[in-house]
């Protein structure tokens, strides 16, 4: 199928024009805005689908070019097709999220004009195939990035878009090194023209500023610490759109293009991924499990997960990379709809601290059903999405580790580990926010289910959690990832998605059968066991005593609490809370003790200039002279 420039220009240019008529609109039409703003969305997914269907018939590495234009290289293949089918898609829902959790909120003319012109951006970076054109819509990702955080609340959003801002802005800065050290190497710009051995200080130096690029953007560690200040501050539908899902689409789709077409990779650089990825699993996790804020806790699970996209792409097999991309499109499916599902209940309850919700299952039926299925899927429970890819990248560790050492297993169990973690934290998230009694800041507060536009983006999103779970190979495999990575390949496993549903299904039915016909009819009443302890009947906030008394009572929000005290995890955590692990920070102090240096130096007295002159020139001198 051919293809005219005005169709593969479209989904780019639809959204920014239709963005800046969104700004235009007058403040009494808010309600007016978010509509045209929904259906612009709805506009730009529908016109993705042409080139979704002209892609099908492709296999990698065939692509459909557009190169006529000097500086426009277009490239359409398997892989940027079903991405832009994805950020489109998730565009239209956070649109039609943001009808009802936007409204009444100030600044709305810019919020939606950003979301557009982010939608549209992020199409020109997936079809770009000239590195200055992906490297113009790349840096006004990060503008957009800045201006949409900035929407939240008070000075936090505003130290947490100066934040994201500079991470991500330092590393355009490397990419735009890298791109300049490819240009020097090869004499083209085109990405589908580029294909280096990793061999040479430069190739590695290119090779390094575009992964740095690539991980910055998808919150990969070390590059991470923008993500859970966004998820915190920034509005939920923010965050559901940019962190949770079009910034793992985006990074990702970088980092495979880069392993997988324009530098040939080797084991070494191949077993560096596969250990960042391991490191950002479990450490992720592990700051996960003690958070009292419901959208920081998700924020360091977005992290965390991209660690199972890393690792598999770093094995380097066909198995693991298809892993890795199926994994990075089920991410975004069940963290925007827990994203979406926070930001329900702040709408509600006024607050995401997990101090200060409690008991919304009665009042909030819709948004627990959501909660529970995309925390099930985010967990590797089966037959749910996030469970198949995490299967994927599994079998693609042990199919590399035949023969090769010991490594695989660390990795292994690293991944496997970072699974149990994840439910674990997700058993805190669930009995805190729906199944545990109110706090007494709720009870003074009337709840009631959102919307129709706010449930209806969870409970679709729930859906495909389910259904890319049971017809994983049949639908998203067979017709986005296989063609994205040159075709079906063999599973050194066995998993019959469907087959196992019903048994599982079967199972259910039989427990709740045996429930209702025992315990259910003789409920026994007893206290709550907890291993022997004394229970205070003292409220406790945040870890600190109310002096409120309550009835005895086992909270959620306190669950593994302790890990911060044990032997081998407490320096780490005291090293987090110091912000150590923040490179944002450590180049704060960095710059702040340089200019202290330069500063004494400058102290205004002429013989001390005088001095660095004659130092400086008596330098020059013997170099001179060697």
């Amino acid at each position: 199928m051919d293809l005219s420039l005005h169709q593969m220009i479209l989904p780019v240019i639809f959204p920014l024009f239709a963005g800046l008529v969104c700004l235009l609109f007058p403040k009494a039409f808010d309600r007016a805005r978010a509509v045209v703003a929904t259906v612009c969305a709805a506009v730009t997914f529908l016109s993705v689908w042409p080139l979704f269907s002209a892609a099908r018939a492709l296999t990698a590495p065939q692509a459909l070019m557009f190169s006529d234009v000097k500086w426009l290289s277009l490239r359409l293949d398997p892989l940027s097709s079903f991405i832009l089918l994805a950020v489109t898609g998730f565009s239209f829902l956070i649109c039609l999220y943001s009808i009802g959790y936007m409204r009444g909120k100030e600044r709305l003319g810019e919020y939606y004009a950003c979301l557009l012109w982010t939608t549209g951006i992020s199409c020109g970076v997936i079809l770009a195939n000239n590195l200055v054109l992906l490297l113009i819509f790349w840096g006004l990702l990060g503008i957009t990035l800045y201006l949409m955080i900035n929407i939240g609340k008070g000075n936090a959003a505003a130290t947490a878009a100066k934040k994201s801002f500079i991470i991500i802005g330092g590393s355009d800065c490397l990419l735009m090194l890298g791109i300049v050290i490819l240009w020097t190497l090869t004499g083209t710009l085109n990405m589908s023209d580029i294909r280096l051995e990793l061999s040479g200080g430069f190739v590695y130096a290119a090779f390094f500023c575009f992964v740095i690029a690539a991980f910055a953007k998808a919150g990969a560690m070390p590059f991470h610490t923008w993500v859970p200040d966004c998820g915190e501050n920034a509005p939920a539908s923010v965050t559901a759109f940019l962190p949770a899902s079009l910034d793992k689409l985006l990074g990702i789709y970088l980092l495979v293009r880069i392993c997988t077409n324009m530098f040939v990779m080797n084991a070494a650089m191949n077993t560096m991924l596969m250990l960042v990825g391991a490191g950002t699993i479990i450490c992720a996790v592990m700051m996960a499990l003690v958070q009292h804020d419901l959208k920081r806790l998700l924020s360091y699970h977005a992290v965390s997960q991209v660690g199972y996209m890393v690792l598999g792409i770093g094995t380097g097999t066909a198995l693991g990379i298809a892993g890795g991309l199926f994994h990075m499109l089920n991410h975004a499916i069940y963290k925007s709809s827990l994203f979406l599902c926070a930001g329900a209940v702040e709408k509600k309850a006024g607050t995401t601290d997990l101090d200060q919700i409690g008991g919304l299952a009665k009042f909030m039926p819709l948004t627990l059903i959501s909660c529970f299925i995309a925390s099930l899927a985010i967990s590797g429970i089966p037959p749910l999405n996030g469970f198949y890819s995490k299967w994927m990248v599994y079998q693609a560790v042990v199919d590399i580790g035949k023969g090769n050492g010991y490594l695989w297993i660390i990795l292994l169990a690293t991944a496997m580990c970072g699974s149990a973690l994840t439910l674990a934290s997700f058993v805190k998230v669930l009995h805190a926010v729906f199944l545990r009694k109110p706090s007494p800041a709720l009870l003074s507060r009337k709840i009631t289910e959102v919307g129709f536009s706010m449930w209806l983006p969870m409970i679709v999103l729930s859906v495909l959690c389910i259904l890319f779970g049971v017809f994983a190979y049949s639908g998203p495999l067979r017709e986005m990832i296989f063609p994205a990575v040159g075709g079906p390949m063999a599973f050194s496993g066995a998993w019959f998605a469907r087959p196992a549903t019903v048994l599982l299904l079967v199972a259910y039915l039989i427990g709740m059968g045996i429930y209702c016909l025992t315990t259910a009819r003789k409920p026994r009443v007893c206290e709550t066991y907890i291993g022997g302890e004394t229970l205070d009947t003292t409220y406790i906030s945040g870890g600190v005593p109310t002096g409120e008394k309550r009835d005895v009572e086992v909270t959620g929000v306190d669950f593994y609490a302790s890990i911060q005290q044990m032997t081998p995890l407490a320096s780490f955590y005291k090293m987090a809370d110091k912000k150590l692990f923040d490179i944002y920070d450590i180049g704060k102090n960095i710059a702040s003790r340089l200019g202290s240096v330069l500063s004494f130096m400058h102290s205004g007295n002429l013989q001390t200039y005088l001095g660095w002159s004659l130092i400086g020139l008596a330098v020059l001198l013997m170099m001179w002279l060697s």
